[in-house]
């Protein structure tokens, strides 16, 4: 099956400054592979390298059908699609222009989280963080994207709430999607993943399958999670 992103080699940083070193990775269709790692490991250079926000430095990236030089607003044509940190939404719009404004499909975002129907008049800045990310998801899932990546989806909520993402991001890969997870919650990004790959100084430390990888997080975390000393 060919691969929907493949990443050989990759190095990647900001301006002189490499902080991702040789990376090799690979997302199918109907698979989450969670990238882990502590903080300044390169997970999110890796993600905004992928998504063409960032140039590599080095190496090769190969996504979709995207042209090398393929800028953010492109590969989202392609299939692309990307949760960040910041909770990608309109703050000033209601639910319901933010919907339209992403070109999605309302009627299937509400499908996807019920919880948004009561709000779509509402202004998105009066939500709460939870129903934000629930909305910044919707909006991704509700169009036609092949490929999503997803950087902290669980941060600042309460962990009812990022199971409840976490679920809608499993179910999304179980109907063919694509998604690259990074998620502080190492239990919970291995609930939903397939495939694991753990970064510390922007290498590659670890790699293996979720199910393989379960019973060892304590060890994982021990080893490769903890912050780097400077």
């Amino acid at each position: 099956m060919t691969p929907l992103l493949e990443v050989r080699e990759l190095r990647a940083g900001y301006g002189t400054i490499e902080v991702v070193h040789g990376l090799d990775l690979a997302v199918h269709p109907g698979e989450v592979v969670a990238l882990l790692g502590p903080n300044g490991a390169g997970k999110t250079t890796t993600l905004s390298t992928v998504s063409g926000e960032l140039a590599p430095l080095g190496g090769e990236v190969r996504l979709l059908d995207c042209d090398a030089k393929d800028p953010l607003h492109i590969r989202a044509r392609k299939g692309l699609a990307m949760v960040t940190q910041e909770r990608a939404v309109l703050m000033d719009l209601t639910t319901a222009e933010n919907l339209k404004v992403s070109r999605c499909d309302p009627d299937r975002a509400i499908e996807l989280f019920p919880e948004l129907e009561e709000h779509l008049d509402r202004r998105v800045g009066l939500l709460s963080g939870g129903q934000q990310q629930m909305l910044a998801l919707a909006r991704c899932l509700a169009r036609e994207a092949r490929l999503l990546l997803v950087d902290e989806l669980s941060l600042g909520l309460a962990p009812i709430v990022v199971d409840r993402l976490l679920r809608a991001v499993r179910a999304a890969a179980d109907g063919g999607i694509g998604v690259l997870l990074v998620e502080q919650h190492v239990h919970k990004a291995l609930a939903v993943a397939d495939r694991v790959v753990v970064l510390r100084r922007g290498l590659v430390e670890l790699t293996g399958s979720a199910v393989e990888l379960r019973d060892r997080v304590d060890e994982i975390q021990a080893a490769y999670l903890q912050p780097v000393a400077q």
